[in-house]
């Protein structure tokens, strides 16, 4: 039986130096995230590969820049692309004007408040969003609740078009990515330090004042990821366009389903696709650079 042992722990101290000789001490922290990494380049980096693979080639499976020229030569796809971050804007937009006092409100308040208040928030995300633009389309249409209840008290004769236009594909948007928006400028809000409000307070400071000049600024690395993640996700909607935009609101993600359903061309889907996710590297890194600029004048604010 010692013999065993012994022969056993001599394996393992050979198997334990070679290990240490193949991986260095510096790398033996990492080995962990390396189930991460694979599944990470299997679900993430591969499938981009893949994308960049089929733009690549023509109709005809040749070699060639066309799906790229395509998108740079015709007027519709400039149209379309600039429609698809000006409505993605937007939402951000109306995230920020109606989420900063909701997320200021909810960081003021107690811990089962605050958590009553989130569940409350969070409750929608629970419901499809094809449930969610079919009821906005209910509530907007010609005949919908609020042109109905707007004609019935006599403030207006004819119908409100509130509906299949930009107004309508923001507003569903806005409601979808509101609650995305809130979870981390709330959780900026209550991570800032009371005793810099109390400090402001004690020294004259108007509340208007303290929270403009104090809370805020501690408060903008949040709504800088928040913003970051609306837009980000909005980039990619395509259920909330096609039923509330009615056609009339032309993002990418429809002009790569029609690329797909109607013409078969994985080449432009692609070379749309390569283009879009391009896009949004490039303005996630600038939003990296920008949260960065206001972390250091933060960190000097305070030496």
């Amino acid at each position: 039986m010692s013999a065993s042992v012994t022969s056993a722990e001599i394996f393992a101290g050979e198997d334990h130096g070679r290990f240490s000789r193949l991986f260095g001490p510096s790398l033996r922290p990492y080995l962990g995230l390396l189930p991460g990494i694979a599944i990470v380049f299997l679900c993430v980096a591969l499938p981009c590969l893949w994308l960049l693979y089929l733009s690549a080639f023509d109709d005809g499976g040749k070699l060639s820049a066309i799906n790229y020229e395509r998108m740079i030569d015709q007027v519709s796809y400039r149209r379309i692309f600039a429609m698809t971050f000006v409505v993605s804007l937007e939402t951000v937009l109306c995230c920020v004007i109606l989420g900063v006092p909701l997320a200021t409100f909810i960081s003021s308040l107690g811990r089962r408040s605050a958590a009553l208040f989130v569940g409350g928030i969070l409750f929608p995300l629970w419901t499809s969003l094809l449930v969610r633009a079919y009821a906005w389309l209910v509530i907007l249409q010609r005949n919908g609740l609020i042109n109905n209840w707007l004609i019935s008290t006599g403030l207006i004769e004819e119908p409100l078009p509130l509906a299949f236009n930009t107004f309508a594909t923001v507003l569903g948007m806005t409601h979808i990515m509101l609650p995305i928006f809130l979870l981390p400028v709330i959780g900026a809000m209550r991570g800032i330090d009371r005793s810099l409000i109390r400090a402001a307070a004690s020294m004259g400071a108007s509340r208007a004042y303290t929270y403009q000049k104090i809370f805020l600024p501690l408060a903008l690395p949040g709504i800088l990821a928040g913003a970051t993640l609306v837009f980000v996700m909005s980039l990619g909607f395509y259920v909330t366009p096609a039923i509330l935009g009615g056609g009339n609101v032309q993002v990418v993600s429809m002009r790569i389903a029609r690329s797909l359903a109607t013409y078969s061309n994985f080449g432009a889907a692609a070379a749309i696709g390569i283009v879009l996710l391009l896009s949004t590297f490039a303005l996630m890194g600038m939003s990296l650079i920008v949260r960065r600029i206001v972390q250091a004048r933060q960190g000097g604010m305070h030496a």
